[in-house]
């Protein structure tokens, strides 16, 4: 790849391996390391190598166009802001930096450069964790209950930064990445029993909206290694164990919990399904993005942003771990950019966006749009002046939220499902001011294809099945098919399917009670009435 042409600053334990790699790939021009004794070896192993010992000197060079950045965490954000200013493309190791000053810096002097800023969060390139992140696009683990990770191991024990800055922000940055939102709340213990003030143990409790949780367990004063991430949702369950071989690394357990009788939930345990992966190097693959990206000017997947998000994750679990596990919230200052945009997006001045928003690749924000926090807009998602979109909506690729619809919080747009706003319309004729109310209620979902007709009002928890033609209003909890749309069931705020009954029922997904009023109505059922009508 004409015009890559790499110094690695820092060849120590993990800079060794970027030196390999970039050997191989063919891109390594010159390693530059304060120890001598490490050069030497390097220069044992790599005989063509480049070597130099003078930092300063290597960032001056003009024929060095990126550099990686391998050095003790203490240095990475003024190695890293010295690179930029030199003009060079940036990979450095996590963390970024040890502050959240530090890294808003970085991210703002990459952008005001034009550099690439790209963060070592290796796992984020692993094939289990690519392979994790598509059956939670697919639903196939159905709703994410909570999520955990061990990351534990005797040694090597550091005194520069302790176990949370160290092991957990691979953890943190895969947990950002699953879940499209960060938490609105932090706890985190630990104890330092090797070096006073430098914790060995930690354990971080994050919140994330819906109640999801997440659990962060990191060690270096552990019996035995153990890498292994666990996502728990209603419909599987997936563990990624890194210690095993690639045929097991990865494995769903599709488990399930069911209601007898309506009352008394059993578990049913079934057999693992091992999922196959490509077997490739992490690292190798971090790489290559990297170079692909220093030509073609793209942003990589863990770019100097995503690395912010997991920054400032870990800056408020320190705050807490320093106050005894206080809970912490994370939320960012209110004068910094606190919503994530892929660079090919167009955030038109005066469009609102709310905390821990993505919106991702030719998206199109409109001067007056307000969105809401905690969402997430895929591709080429237009929204249209003066819309109003809530927390927690997540909109699919190739979707356009039109002039007069009103989405709540936690509303769900597939994929290329379609709104008007206009009955009739003629492109020789304007028609703008006859636009039509249409409201999608709290926690409704439309499927992929489906079309909502203009006026009408979608409710609560409703669901659209896909390629539907909706032309009336939808009840609460109505599941809803076919041209045109009608009633052929009735959902659980879960999304499960609910028996057509006009008996009180209770959802054999999560357990909670309804009864059908009459054909246009579901009423849920309290558990005090539950007991009143027994």
């Amino acid at each position: 790849m004409s015009g890559v042409n790499i110094g690695i600053v820092g060849c120590g334990a993990w800079g060794k391996n970027h030196v390999r790699i970039w050997s191989e790939l063919g891109y390594l021009r010159v390693a530059c390391d304060l120890d001598r004794n490490r050069l030497d070896a390097l220069r044992a192993q790599y005989p063509s190598l480049e070597t130099s010992s003078d930092i300063e000197a290597v960032l001056a060079r003009e024929d060095i166009s990126a550099v990686v950045i391998a050095t003790p965490a203490p240095t990475h954000a003024t190695l890293a802001l010295q690179a930029l200013e030199a003009g060079k493309d940036v990979l450095v190791e996590k963390p970024m930096a040890l502050t959240v000053a530090e890294g808003e810096r970085l991210v703002e002097t990459a952008e005001r450069l034009n550099r690439i800023l790209m963060v070592g969060h290796v796992l984020e390139y692993h094939p289990a964790v690519k392979r994790l992140r598509q059956l939670i696009a697919e639903s196939a683990l159905g709703r994410i209950r909570y999520i955990y990770s061990n990351r534990l191991n005797m040694g090597r024990i550091r005194t520069e930064e302790n176990a949370l800055w160290s092991f957990a922000p691979h953890d943190v940055a895969i947990m950002l990445r699953l879940m499209g939102n960060g938490p609105d709340q932090i706890a985190c213990y630990g104890g330092a029993y090797v070096n006073h003030g430098v914790a060995d143990v930690t354990m971080t409790n994050l919140r994330f909206p819906g109640n999801v949780f997440g659990h962060i367990f990191v060690s270096w004063l552990h019996p035995f290694k153990e890498h292994r991430f666990v996502v728990v949702g209603d419909k599987q369950m997936a563990v990624f164990d890194d210690t095993l071989a690639w045929p097991e690394k990865l494995a769903l357990y599709p488990h399930r919990v069911d209601w007898v009788g309506g009352q008394l939930p059993v578990a049913h345990k079934a057999e693992a399904a091992l999922q196959p992966l490509e077997e490739a190097e992490p690292l190798r693959v971090e790489c290559r993005e990297f170079a692909e990206c220093i030509v073609s000017r793209e942003r990589p997947l863990t770019d100097g942003r995503s690395g912010l998000d997991v920054l400032r994750i870990l800056a408020a679990a320190q705050e807490s771990l320093e106050n005894e596990g206080w809970n912490v919230n994370p939320t960012p200052q209110a004068d910094s950019k606190t919503y994530f945009a892929h660079s090919t997006s167009i955030i038109e001045a005066g469009a609102e966006i709310g905390d821990n928003t993505r919106i991702w690749h030719h998206s199109h924000v409109r001067a007056g749009a307000k969105v809401g926090r905690d969402s997430v807009l895929g591709k080429n998602v237009f929204v249209a002046p003066h819309v109003h979109i809530g927390n927690g909506v997540k909109i699919q690729n190739n979707v356009s939220v039109y002039e007069g619809v009103e989405l709540e919080d936690h509303v769900f747009c597939g994929p290329s499902m379609v709104f008007t706003n206009v009955i009739n319309p003629r492109s020789e004729i304007e028609r703008k001011f006859e636009f039509r109310r249409t409201l999608v209620k709290r926690g409704a979902t439309l499927g992929a294809n489906c079309t909502i007709i203009c006026g009408n009002t979608i409710g609560r928890y409703a669901l659209v099945a896909a390629g539907a033609v909706v032309t009336k209003d939808v009840p609460d909890h109505a599941l809803v098919a076919g041209v045109p749309a009608r009633r052929v069931g009735w959902v659980c705020d879960c999304g499960e399917k609910l028996k057509l009954t006009w008996d009180i029922q209770r959802c054999g997904a999560c357990g909670k009670a309804y009864q059908q009023v009459d054909e246009h109505e579901l009423a849920a059922i309290s558990d005090s009435e539950l007991l009143s009508v027994s």
